[in-house]
């Protein structure tokens, strides 16, 4: 269960402590020598802020928040280098999915709930852009989030490029190409990339993929939910490593 933080000199002990935090909010204008040191740290442990009116804190009216306001997130995030480490000193080939411009708590959670069953290696989710690890992304989930490796990154970019270092092939399932997802080799180490319905993979992302895939559709329906999207590329990936 998420718990909230109040305070600005609160919420600055918890991220110094290396608390597990899912959000800060901060109310616009509010004039405090310390917003700025509370900014830094969060930028430092890859912790979104957010900006907000008032209206946003009337969850908050009746408590001493001080204009700042924290969500610790119920799941811990996880080192993302030493999850592929750890695989590949396993013998395994590392399978990563990266999750980019998916913000519905709903998609999220039944995607993460797939890439557990499926046996992927971790989720990579961007510090901001991305749905609220909460509550409702854990209830989604079935509880796959609490047995699934979630890392989250400041830069999704610097984190894929990091990957394709390491030795992993990027695979981006986008419908800007015809290339079959079944046409396409998908053994070996891997991250799969997928983006929402409605944006899709970012141009910088989708420019680092090795191999472009797409879902073959026959229907009249332009896109699959992404969650199905990812269900199918996944246990693609599974079935050719048999």
């Amino acid at each position: 269960m998420s718990q909230p933080i109040y305070g600005i000199r609160a919420i600055l002990e918890a991220v110094h402590a290396g608390k597990t935090i899912d959000k800060v909010m901060l109310l616009r204008g509010v004039a405090n020598p310390l917003i700025a040191e509370l900014k830094g740290a969060c930028q430092e442990q890859n912790i979104p802020v957010k900006i907000v009116d008032e209206w946003g804190f009337k969850a908050y009216q009746n408590r001493n928040h001080q204009g700042a306001v924290a969500e610790m997130s119920p799941i811990e995030f996880q080192d993302l280098e030493a999850i592929v480490q750890a695989a590949f000193e396993a013998g395994q080939d590392p399978l990563i999915l990266a999750l980019d411009n998916i913000t519905d708590v709903r998609n999220f959670g039944a995607i993460c709930r797939t890439a557990e069953v499926a046996g992927a290696h971790a989720v990579l989710i961007p510090a901001v852009g991305g749905a609220q690890v909460g509550e409702d992304a854990i209830k989604t989930s079935a509880g796959a989030l609490n047995h699934l490796n979630l890392c989250r990154t400041e830069s999704l970019v610097g984190s894929i490029s990091l990957l394709k270092e390491s030795g992993l092939r990027i695979i981006a399932c986008t419908e800007k190409t015809n290339k079959s997802l079944y046409d396409t080799e998908l053994k070996g180490p891997c991250v799969l990339v997928m983006g929402s319905e409605d944006k899709g993979i970012s141009g910088s992302v989708l420019k680092m993929a090795d191999e472009k895939v797409s879902i073959p559709q026959h229907g009249k329906i332009e896109s699959l939910n992404v969650s199905v999207a990812t269900g199918i590329a996944l246990y693609e990936i599974l079935r050719q490593r048999g």
